[in-house]
């Protein structure tokens, strides 16, 4: 992985981060093309550069993220249980499957589906009683978490999609997902860092530096991206992420089948 590389790979982060499309997914692809996924820095770059993201929101949403109730951050520690227990419990696998781009073309695929029907679901079954988040909904909205620890599902999707099949708005259940980023992605992140300096006791300047960059660049798309995703949602649906994964899962699909 070179600098220019990073910038990019960090770009698409902060862009793809918030929507429901899988950013983790977008990067193998991009890793894949450029003959990148098998370098030892990508697999921890993957999962670290979603830093710069996750203080976007903490930049944007920092009254709503620091000045809450107590029953606020409960339904967090609630909402990230599950796939934490989950995610330290499976993270070979996860580091295994980060490295099959054909998975992650699958799942696009697969969520995009089901980005489709949860929004025909919600059409026809929200109602403005009972649309808020409650213990139940968070520890639901948890499990629905864990199943995207499989790259290219997206864990802001299935935060959307567990949310709108429990009559959560879409503003709700966008604004939770942005939430939960923040003490999934950061834990996450310290883990991943934990583990590669474990394994070689040392990082080196130029890796320090490739990490930096990415962060930078996922920091800066990352608020662009949220502010114009907040207003999209004030006038649409989820639908168009829901016909985007399906086309990008195809080709992907496609792509890996023809020249991997």
């Amino acid at each position: 992985m070179n600098y220019i590389q990073s910038i990019l790979l960090g770009i698409i982060e902060g862009i793809t981060e918030f929507f429901p499309i899988s950013s983790t997914g977008h990067m193998v692809i991009v890793a894949s093309i450029l003959g990148i996924l098998k370098d030892k820095i990508t697999n921890l770059f993957f999962v670290s550069v979603q830093f710069g993201a996750v203080l976007s929101i903490v930049f944007l949403y920092r009254k709503k993220i620091f000045f809450q109730k107590l029953d606020f951050y409960l339904k967090i520690f609630v909402a990230i249980f599950p796939v934490g227990v989950l995610g330290f419990l499976s993270s070979k696998k996860i580091n295994y499957l980060l490295g099959n781009p054909m998975i992650v073309a699958i799942s696009l695929l697969i969520g995009g589906l089901s980005i489709l029907k949860a929004e025909n679901f919600y059409v026809k079954n929200y109602t403005n009683k009972n649309n808020n988040i409650t213990y139940l909904k968070a520890f639901i909205i948890g499990l629905f978490q864990c199943i995207a620890l499989i790259p290219g599902v997206s864990r802001s999707a299935t935060t959307i999609i567990s949310c709108m099949l429990q009559n959560v708005n879409r503003i709700k259940a966008i604004e939770f997902s942005f939430f939960l980023s923040v003490p999934v992605i950061a834990i996450a992140t310290c883990k991943k860092l934990f583990d590669y300096y474990f394994q070689l006791n040392f990082f080196t300047f130029k890796e320090i530096e490739l990490l930096l960059l990415g962060n930078i660049a996922s920091f800066i798309t990352g608020i662009i991206s949220v502010k114009c995703f907040m207003k999209y949602l004030k006038k649409n649906n989820f639908k168009l992420f829901g016909y985007y994964r399906i086309i990008v899962g195809f080709f992907s699909l496609l792509y890996n089948t023809l020249f991997l």
